[in-house]
């Protein structure tokens, strides 16, 4: 399975009630649960791991530690997470460290990781709708692209 398909799935849990996350660190640890409970055996799931860990090209990496990491008990590839839940408004702030959190799993994947999934949960309506006319906001307002 996808790791896409799993955050579709987990997040089908949060929708019917059955998994709450209530903060960001909720959503870090219900999420890694969920994926230790419905990945495949041999993968790791871990949390905070430092970048160094897993000895990749030396970048001026943005983050010194990941959310999530998957990774097989052996050598094998890599797969990063990067999760936000910003709650107490902050809106440019908060689009500003998803947009850096995007910008480390770009730089992870430059560095030897296989791949990176980047998750926002809001439930303010202010992060997605709104006026959309600086840069930032039209990423997370009206469909923009971070980058072209």
């Amino acid at each position: 399975m996808r790791l896409t398909d799993h955050v579709v799935q987990f997040f089908g849990l949060v929708a019917t009630g059955q998994v709450e996350i209530y903060n960001e660190f909720s959503l870090q640890h219900e999420f890694g649960i969920y994926l230790r409970s419905n990945a495949p055996a041999h993968l790791k799931v871990q949390f905070e791991r430092s970048v160094g860990f897993f000895r990749l090209k030396p970048l001026a990496y943005i983050k010194k530690e990941i959310d999530i990491t998957l990774f097989p008990k052996a050598q094998g590839y890599k797969l990063a997470v990067e999760l936000k839940f910003p709650r107490n408004g902050q809106y440019p702030e908060q689009m500003f460290k998803a947009c850096q959190d995007i910008g480390f799993l770009e730089q992870l994947v430059q560095g030897g990781f296989d791949g990176g999934i980047f998750v926002i949960a809001v439930d303010d309506p202010l992060f997605f709708r709104g006026d959309a006319k600086s840069d930032l906001y039209r990423c997370f307002r009206s469909g923009h692209p971070i980058t072209e």
